[in-house]
């Protein structure tokens, strides 16, 4: 009787101690902070680029768009991600497929190796690239005479982009496929399934969701990456302008109305990655939801 009566003061006290058993004023002025700081960081900047972009009408926001500059750095924009997002794609299912299934020596290394870009400055990122491929880096004397340029070029730009988006797909599907263990992979390699069919038809299908979460996250990062590729890309106006390197320069000619029309475009890239982002958890919880389902029902008719 002692032992039980014991064990309900412990609780009692320890219920006491809850977080959630905080005071109402507690709770609400922390909800309220929260939400001014969402408001003040958040949304607010993201109204003031769209106020700002239409401030001297829909015809200057209209021909800052379509203007030549815009357009090409639109364009460089694009063929950047279009290289960099499937290269990193196939390095982030290989990577996690090898840390995830596999057991080997230097996986500790791997792991870091995957993770650098995300500790190294995009600034540091693009000096490094100055050095091996500059006039004065390792492999510069030899591109010279071989008449080949990647600094200051498309090819710098892409090398910047892949290094500092490298992370993303691999860093989404690594603890997924640690979740899921490697029991259906081998029971489809038992059943005669070879290694392509085992992939494409058993490991593909369970981590479609979260692969096209890091395929969305590492997209975003790619079309707004400013720093590495600034360092590399020389600001050649209308050559190697990226989106957000081309909203600098507009800014800094005092052209506002047209840094804020170009900054719209990435803001609404912003806003399209956050839905896509939300539908994607929504679907990644239901498909957890149904397997735990599915789980919990074999082990009651077993």
């Amino acid at each position: 009787m002692s032992l039980n009566t014991n064990s309900n003061a412990l609780a009692e006290k320890l219920q006491s101690r809850d977080a959630t058993r905080e005071p109402t004023w507690v709770r609400y002025t922390l909800i309220a902070i929260a939400f001014i700081f969402f408001l003040s960081c958040l949304i607010l900047p993201l109204i003031l680029v769209f106020v700002e972009a239409f401030k001297q009408g829909v015809g200057v926001y209209a021909q800052a768009l379509v203007h030549p500059d815009t357009l090409s750095a639109v364009k460089l924009t694009l063929l950047t991600a279009a290289i960099a997002v499937p290269l990193n794609v196939v390095f982030g299912i290989a990577a996690a497929w090898a840390v995830a299934k596999f057991n080997f020596r230097g996986k500790a290394i791997l792991t870091t190796l995957i993770d650098m870009p995300f500790s190294v400055s995009p600034v540091i990122a693009g000096l490094m690239l100055v050095l091996i491929f500059g006039t004065q880096g390792w492999m510069g004397g030899w591109l010279m005479e071989h008449d080949i340029k990647v600094l200051y070029a498309v090819p710098a730009i892409v090398i910047a982009t892949i290094f500092i988006t490298v992370p993303f797909v691999a860093r989404e599907l690594i603890p997924l496929m640690e979740a899921q263990g490697t029991e259906e992979e081998e029971a489809a390699i038992v059943l005669g399934a070879s290694g392509w069919q085992t992939f494409w038809k058993v490991t593909l299908p369970n981590i479609k969701w979260g692969l096209i979460y890091g395929v969305i996250l590492c997209n975003a990062r790619a079309m707004g990456e400013f720093g590495a590729v600034s360092v590399v890309s020389g600001h050649i106006r209308g050559e190697t302008n990226t989106l957000p390197l081309h909203v600098e320069i507009l800014y800094n000619e005092y052209t506002f109305s047209a840094a804020f029309a170009v900054s719209s475009l990435l803001a609404l890239l912003a806003i399209v990655t956050l839905i896509l982002k939300a539908w994607v958890e929504i679907r990644q919880e239901k498909q957890n939801k149904r397997n735990a389902d599915a789980t919990v029902s074999e082990g009651m008719t077993s």
